[in-house]
């Protein structure tokens, strides 16, 4: 996993790793650059010209490096410096007088006229503006990035689109470049899970440019990216004399009278999790259904025929799961309450048990520590607000994890994790065929068998929403976006578990 760093942080990694290394900024600046040459090179062809926009920063200095480099290796590169104002940085201009002993002309831009002409076959690479601004781009710059997206050429830009700010809401009425790729050095950025910055960010990826391990390691950060969980290898795996009792008995409260397909995906989810005994709860009308569609799962039935009605005896189970198509009832609502104050294990909620609390938002106060909450957007709201944007939201994530000590699950792309001690966690795995009905009940079920063996129930929380992730995806390439549903979800977990855990 890795840290997401502010701005800030970064830049104290920068000057740690400068005076640790007794080197220049500007070999900094010039090995950043060439991991983004090297990933450029990997990319394009030096048949495609190349046009450099940098401005007057260190960013720019970033953009004229590349400039030199991709020269150097046979591309045809045009190179611009938007003159909005005259204070160069140290490291721009040292690039520039590299550039200029290479025999190479840089251009100045100090006026609209004097932007460059752009074909669609043209790769231009944006050095504008760095990570580091916090105010709406005006002027000159701001007619620039108009330009650039006016046009249809493909847009690198370097460590962050020009004009979005890395930890900051950027207004709408801001201009920001319109990036076909984003290369960010060491660390992603907050901006990158933000909903509303997803036109200007295109594809992104990580550079490792080598800044100060030690600094990385014990600089603390509170936002987290889940690009790998491979290192929770040890509490997945399964030893020669270990049996089903190793891994735990969970019991999955879900379905009603037509809604016993939520029950279905949310158990066959948990089967396939590795939970050691699952047991489904359903209504009288559910149990002839489970019975042929579960096989592997033990089955109780309520005392009402069409929905859940009273808590059963929960005593000896290591999880449970409660939510997927359970329905509102007014005997429903009762029953929630009652498990809500007898539950002493690690606990699910889901789909209709989020809809009942948000109804009667004192039952958020008989949470129990590090209950799981796992809503979709709209469900959200109705149980804490709405936001004005998604960096507040995210605040808000935050906020309601810690004062009500429990993990929220907000699932959406990068679903975000909420932890009760103020971390927040984004997902990388998943893609937009998961947004189909029953994918919410396919995620209810692992967690429910995850937290079954894994004794830390945000670690069971974290692995189990990658893996859901990992198994859309590979549904995706088998049916693809359009076409994948719920039970694919399910079908590829057994591969994604063994992908996950490098088995």
């Amino acid at each position: 996993m890795l840290k997401i760093f502010r701005t800030t942080q970064i830049r104290e990694a920068d000057r740690l790793t400068i005076q640790r290394e007794s080197i220049p900024s500007v070999d900094l600046m010039e090995r950043a650059a060439g991991k983004c040459v090297d990933w450029f090179t990997a990319e394009y062809n030096s048949d495609r010209p190349v046009i450099v926009i940098a401005g007057i920063g260190n960013n720019g200095g970033d953009a004229l490096v590349m400039a030199r480099k991709l020269l150097e290796q046979g591309f045809s590169v045009e190179s611009y410096v938007v003159r909005y104002s005259e204070c160069f940085s140290e490291d721009l201009q040292i690039n520039l007088d590299r550039l200029t002993e290479l025999g190479h002309d840089v251009n100045y831009i100090l006026e609209e006229s004097q932007f460059p002409t752009i074909t669609s076959n043209t790769v231009l690479i944006d050095g504008l503006f760095g990570s580091g601004l916090n105010r709406k781009v005006e002027g000159l710059a701001e007619l620039c990035i108009q330009q650039i997206n006016a046009s249809i050429a493909e847009v690198v830009s370097i460590d962050i689109p020009s004009g979005l700010y890395s930890d900051a809401f950027t207004q709408p009425s801001s201009p920001v470049i319109l990036s076909s790729f984003t290369l960010t050095f060491q660390s992603p950025k907050l901006a990158f899970f933000i909903p509303e910055n997803e036109e200007f960010l295109g594809d992104w990826k990580v550079l490792d440019i080598g800044l100060d391990p030690s600094f990385l390691a014990s600089e603390e950060s509170d936002l987290i990216y889940i690009d790998a969980i491979d290192e929770f290898k040890s509490l997945f795996e399964r030893k020669k004399f270990d049996h089903k009792g190793s891994f735990g008995h969970a019991l999955l409260m879900a379905g009603s009278y037509g809604k016993m397909g939520a029950a279905i995906l949310a158990v066959n989810a948990a089967l396939r999790s590795g939970v050691g005994r699952l047991t489904s709860y359903v209504p009288h009308v559910g149990y002839s259904i489970m019975q042929s569609s579960a096989p592997e799962a033990m089955c109780l039935v309520d005392d009402y025929d069409h929905f859940l009605g009273e808590v059963p005896n929960i005593s000896g189970y290591s999880s449970i799961g409660c939510g997927p198509g359970i329905g509102r009832s007014k005997k429903t609502k009762r029953m929630m309450r009652g498990l809500l104050e007898k539950v002493k294990v690690s606990l699910v909620l889901d789909a209709d048990s989020l809809n009942i609390i948000s109804e009667s938002k004192d039952y958020l106060k008989a949470l129990p520590h590090n209950t799981i909450l796992t809503p979709h957007l709209r469900e959200f709201e109705r149980l804490f607000g709405t936001s004005k944007n998604s960096y507040e939201r995210i605040k808000l994530l935050r906020e309601m994890a810690v004062k009500y000590k429990v993990i929220i699950v907000l699932k959406g792309a990068n679903t975000a994790i909420a932890s009760s001690d103020g971390r927040v966690f984004f997902n990388s795995t998943g893609n937009p065929g998961m947004a189909t009905a029953g994918s919410g009940d396919v995620l209810t079920g692992i967690i429910t068998g995850f937290t079954s063996y894994v004794k830390d129930p945000l670690v069971a929380t974290i692995a189990a929403v990658y893996v859901h992730g990992l198994a859309g995806d590979i549904g995706m390439e088998k049916q693809g976006q359009a076409s994948l549903i719920a039970s694919d979800i399910s079908a590829n977990l057994g591969q994604a578990i063994v992908k996950s855990f490098k088995f």
